[in-house]
């Protein structure tokens, strides 16, 4: 019997089954791959029907993405706050090897096939999840543009996002964590000059 049957013990509704949907979606991304992702492997691994998914997201694409983007900022790391740039940079990304690296090699690893199917890239995908909303690096860069650390005429979408970029490829290099000395390196020898801030002595 299904949990949202009507005679069922217990009927989920509203944001309380959503996220039991996106979460079960999330676990048979992560157990079966996207090739072998189904909506009617997610309506059992959720214990309800095909057609509650389907009346939410019209494809399995639809789903993965909702999904990916549920358990990415159910995950959304603290900004950290040191009152200068370089500080907080090298802080937020060892926050993500902490937090995010699992999240993002399996993300890498079971998207194939999604990637081939909708003939989007990682970058779109990424776009896609994040949906228009701040990151934390954005968060960091205008309150360092705020102190007068930072130009904002240096900040194009490109140069904004460039520490996390190099250190997802290191990421998806390794398959794991990146040694600290690597993001130190980014930040230092790559990020910081790109965006004409000095470097601290």
């Amino acid at each position: 019997m299904h949990l949202d049957d009507p005679d069922g013990p217990k009927r989920r509704r509203g944001t309380e089954l959503e996220e039991a949907l996106l979460e079960a979606a999330w676990a048979e991304l992560v157990d079966r791959g996207y090739g072998a992702f189904t909506l009617e492997a997610v309506a059992q691994r959720a214990g309800t029907s095909r057609p509650v998914i389907a009346r939410r997201w019209a494809s399995k694409a639809d789903l993965v993405r909702a999904a990916a983007a549920h358990v990415l900022w159910h995950e959304r790391m603290d900004v950290p706050d040191t009152g200068n740039l370089r500080d907080d940079i090298v802080g937020l990304l060892r926050e993500a090897n902490e937090k995010r690296v699992d999240s993002t090699a399996l993300l890498t690893a079971y998207l194939t096939g999604y990637f081939q199917e909708t003939g989007t890239s990682p970058a779109e995908f990424r776009d896609s999840v994040i949906g228009g909303r701040a990151t934390s690096v954005d968060v960091i860069l205008d309150r360092a543009v705020a102190r007068g650390e930072l130009s904002s005429e240096h900040l194009t979408p490109r140069r904004r996002t460039l520490a996390f970029d190099l250190y997802r490829h290191e990421v998806l290099m390794r398959l794991g964590r990146v040694p600290d000395d690597v993001i130190v390196e980014i930040v230092d020898d790559l990020y910081l000059p790109l965006l004409g801030v000095a470097r601290r002595p």
